[in-house]
């Protein structure tokens, strides 16, 4: 149940992080395909440690667990 719900948050915390960054490259007026794919990839790999804790503070919530 845990890794399907990282699943899904993945997607769309990972959507969010990725928009942001290449929203942030283009601000900066870096407008080739270069920074933007980076900006992408920055995105997709810091979605997967947020999605993981966004999902372990779901189950201890909704487990009954209180967290520190």
């Amino acid at each position: 149940m845990f890794r399907m719900m990282m699943m899904i948050l993945h997607s769309v915390i990972a959507t969010t992080l990725m928009g942001v960054g290449i929203t942030g490259v283009l601000a900066a007026g870096m407008t080739g395909s270069r920074p933007i794919i980076i900006a992408a990839a920055i995105g997709f790999v810091l979605s997967i440690p947020a999605s993981w804790l966004v999902a372990r503070q779901i189950t201890h919530l909704t487990s009954g667990k209180q967290t520190s």
